[in-house]
C-alpha cells in the first residue's frame, strides 16, 4: 500500500482499517522524506486493486475524484478538477531545515522532491495517503497536502503524481 511517510514516520504501531471493517497490522517496506511516500504492507488476500493511471496525461481542468477518511469521517469521496500540474509548494523542504541549527555559510540543501497534482476537490486531515483519480477510475494522484490558513480546505489540495509515487515504490521493492 502506497501512503504518505508523514502519515507513518511518527507511528509506532500502524493499522489499516479495510471498508470491510477489518483492521489489519502493516508493517513499514520504506519511507522517503523527500518525496512524502511510504510503502507499507499488510497480509491479507482478495483485495481490490486499483487500476495506475499514467500522471503525465492529467490535464488542468480535468475531473477527479479524491479519496480518503477525512476529519475521522468513514471513506470519503469529493470531487474537483485538476488547478494545476508540477506544483511547488515548499511544504516538504520545511521540514528538512531546522532554524535552531541554520548557518547561512553552509545553508542546507533542499533535497525534496514536489510536483504536485494541485485540485479543488475537497481534502482536509485523513485524506493524506489517500487515491486521486480520474474520470475512469485510475489512480493518477496521492492525496498529500493542503494550503489552508485554518487547517481545513480553503480551495486548494496536492496530490503526489502517481508517476513519481510508482518510481519510489519500484525503489522500495
Amino acid at each position: 500500500i502506497m501512503t504518505n511517510n508523514h502519515v507513518v514516520e511518527d507511528a509506532d504501531k500502524i493499522e489499516v482499517i479495510l471498508t470491510d471493517k477489518r483492521v489489519l497490522q502493516a508493517k513499514v517496506i520504506g519511507r522517503d522524506k523527500n518525496t512524502d511516500l511510504a510503502l507499507i504492507k499488510i497480509d491479507a488476500n482478495d483485495l481490490p486493486i486499483v487500476k495506475l493511471g499514467n500522471s503525465d496525461d492529467v490535464r488542468v481542468g480535468e475531473w477527479v475524484l479524491a479519496v480518503g477518511y477525512p476529519l475521522t469521517l468513514e471513506s470519503t469521496v469529493t470531487a474537483g478538477i485538476v488547478s494545476a500540474k508540477a506544483r511547488s509548494i515548499g511544504i516538504l523542504a520545511q521540514d528538512q531545515i531546522d532554524p535552531r541549527k541554520y548557518d547561512p555559510e553552509n545553508p542546507p540543501v533542499n533535497s525534496s522532491i514536489e510536483s504536485f497534482i494541485q485540485t479543488d476537490a475537497v481534502i482536509n486531515r485523513g485524506n493524506s495517503g489517500g487515491a486521486l483519480v480520474n474520470a475512469k477510475g485510475e489512480l493518477i494522484g496521492i492525496n498529500s497536502a493542503i494550503a489552508s490558513r485554518s487547517g481545513v480546505y480553503e480551495g486548494y489540495g496536492f496530490a503526489i503524481p502517481v508517476n513519481l509515487a510508482k518510481k519510489v515504490m519500484d525503489d522500495f521493492i
